[in-house]
């Protein structure tokens, strides 16, 4: 994503005014292209297996979302077998790269772009175009003629606050990052470590977009004298809002907006500075055999049908389309939240970012499972 989010919103803003009046392989293969278009094919000499029904697929994306997310792809192929692999960003990442060697994964759904970036630069991804690629608005897919990795929505910083509990206490409910380092909430606040999750590379890495590298680590110190802990979820600081364990917990919109629905006594507050953010991804892993089924997965993942799925969760979608809505919750004009953010820029440097939070800050982490 080379071009700024300038683009990207004056895009989404048309969008929005115009929508508003671990499996095991098969060794049957054929080396023929036969079901891939030449657009399409990764690589004419790929071997391509076209009878294996067993998918094995990693993500990042919520356990309540995928069981929902799946029902369309299940009704138009039933004969497969899906092997879910699911767990945080920053977790799926670093399996990944582990395995960079043997690949088990067949297919990646929503994992942060930046971390497929990081993927693509160590050449593990396969180019594939999936059909209704070109749908797919410029930002929020790979440059390349035939794509590394498409991108289906995009989602961002917010606080989640218990509103209850800073009653009890006589505390406002913080409204920017700014306020996060008031004293006054010392020990109230969580938030998610960015060698896990996903959120919270995202969060910190807007900061440093946002503020630049020696303001933007002076006020992580700062931030830091708050924090009572570092989760390795990035959907625990939200839950821990809800549950008033800690009433301050730095997360993401669509978490704090279920954690709301579910009748917990938060509000979502998206800070007014504006919100670091990222894209969940997808994309087909580079191996000695591919499976159709796999193209036939990224295929299936943005079409209309789940997209619409993906627009009840999330305000900002990577495809234009006539029923696009913003879900309940979300400010007016979500895109005008989001902070200029390079991505390329934020895998490039990912190593290093992690490798300074983890010296300065890792000590505060809940302990890994």
């Amino acid at each position: 994503m080379k071009k700024s989010l300038v683009s990207v919103a004056a895009v989404m803003s048309v969008v929005f005014l115009l929508t508003a009046c671990g499996g095991k392989t098969t060794s049957s293969t054929t080396t023929t292209g036969a079901s891939a278009s030449p657009a399409s094919s990764a690589n004419a000499a790929s071997a391509i297996d076209t009878t294996s029904k067993d998918l094995t697929v990693y993500t990042a994306l919520e356990d309540d979302q995928i069981k929902t997310y799946l029902t369309t792809f299940k009704a138009k192929y039933p004969d497969v077998k899906i092997n879910i692999v699911r767990d945080s960003t920053g977790i799926v990442t670093a399996k990944l790269l582990a395995e960079k060697d043997s690949p088990q994964a067949d297919v990646v759904w929503g994992l942060a772009a930046t971390s497929l970036l990081v993927l693509d630069q160590n050449t593990m991804l396969e180019p594939y175009s999936p059909k209704g690629v070109d749908r797919i608005l410029p930002d929020f897919k790979d440059k390349n003629a035939v794509t590394h990795w498409v991108g289906i929505d995009a989602w961002e910083t917010a606080f989640i606050v218990n509103k209850v509990e800073m009653e009890k206490r006589k505390l406002a409910i913080p409204q920017s990052y700014e306020d996060l380092i008031k004293p006054e909430y010392k020990g109230l606040i969580t938030m998610p470590n960015p060698s896990a999750s996903g959120t919270g590379f995202l969060t910190i890495s807007g900061l440093l977009q946002l503020k630049g590298k020696d303001q933007a680590w002076d006020y992580l110190n700062k931030l830091n004298e708050n924090i009572a802990m570092y989760s390795l979820s990035g959907s625990k600081p939200a839950k821990s809002a809800g549950t008033g364990e800690y009433p301050i917990g730095i997360s993401f919109g669509y978490r704090g907006i279920q954690e709301k629905k579910a009748g917990s006594p938060v509000e979502v507050v998206f800070p007014k500075e504006g919100s670091g953010w990222d894209v969940e991804a997808n994309a087909l892993m580079k191996k000695k055999t591919i499976k159709q089924v796999a193209k036939d997965f990224l295929d299936w993942a943005i079409t209309d049908d789940v997209m619409k799925e993906y627009n009840k969760n999330y305000a900002i979608l990577a495809i234009k389309t006539d029923s696009t809505k913003i879900p309940e919750g979300y400010s007016v004009d979500p895109v005008k939240q989001l902070i200029k953010n390079d991505l390329n820029d934020a895998a490039k440097n990912r190593d290093s970012v992690l490798a300074e939070w983890d010296k300065r800050f890792n000590a505060k982490s809940e302990p890994k499972k």
